[in-house]
């Protein structure tokens, strides 16, 4: 088991990608802490866990709330004793139109909400890390030089956060701590059920790739998990290209 005994911090956990990633953890032995705003899905996704064997906690956590944050993380390392691994997967609140269509607030929404989360998630986690000399920092979604007109500021808000992951790892590399960005180029089956032109997206999505397939919730779990392992020790300061070449390096 990857995670044998690791303690990972989940936020966002109640959406598509937040619980892949958290199933993940949990079947490859990780004990994991699931946070997010409402209550239903972090509780049918623990309840799934602990029907499969694994051991996961609930915690209703505001990710863009400095104070909310660091209880939640202090708390889970006063109980658990360590924070191995922080996974921050919270949607951005995008609205997605042409820049010139755009009002101001709906442009700056998705960067400031990304900006805003991952820094504090981190940096709480990151103090928990330090003292232990060892850690994993994940988040999704990372940008690349290709981008598509009508995004509003979501594209902007992805390099953004590549800037950011670049930071923390020369910040928080000499303290034993890797940071990583998973990129997917999209993954159908977040799309929530019944959501307008969803196959024309879904199609879309598909053409874009290079293998003719797009990555599944499974594949950015089972990659999520290999990434926070100890097998994937050398890798920091970069992201991981899940997108079946959609996004090219």
């Amino acid at each position: 088991m990857l995670l044998r005994d690791k303690v990972a911090l989940v936020y966002g956990a109640g959406g598509a990608i937040g619980g892949a990633a958290a199933r993940a953890f949990a079947r490859e032995g990780a004990k994991v802490f699931l946070a997010g705003r409402t209550a239903a899905p972090l509780d049918k996704l623990a309840e799934d866990i602990r029907a499969a064997g694994a051991d996961a906690e609930t915690a209703m956590v505001d990710a863009q709330d400095e104070a909310a944050v660091d209880a939640f993380v202090d708390g889970v390392a006063a109980r658990a004793g360590r924070i191995d691994v922080s996974f921050n997967a919270i949607g951005y609140g995008d609205v997605q139109k042409p820049l010139m269509e755009i009002s101001e607030a709906d442009f700056l929404r998705p960067i400031v909400t990304a900006m805003r989360s991952q820094f504090l998630t981190t940096r709480a986690a990151a103090r928990h890390m330090t003292a232990r000399g060892t850690g994993v920092i994940l988040a999704f979604g990372g940008g690349g030089t290709q981008t598509l007109p009508g995004l509003g500021g979501f594209k902007i808000a992805l390099d953004a956060l590549e800037g950011l992951r670049r930071q923390w790892a020369i910040e928080l590399g000499p303290q034993g701590i890797r940071v990583v960005t998973l990129k997917s180029g999209g993954v159908p089956e977040s799309l929530p059920t019944g959501f307008p032109g969803a196959e024309a997206i879904v199609g879309s999505l598909v053409d874009a790739t290079q293998l003719g397939r797009t990555a599944t919730l499974a594949d950015v779990g089972d990659v999520a998990a290999f990434v926070a392992s100890d097998r994937a020790r050398t890798l920091t300061a970069t992201d991981v290209n899940i997108s079946c070449g959609a996004i090219v390096d």
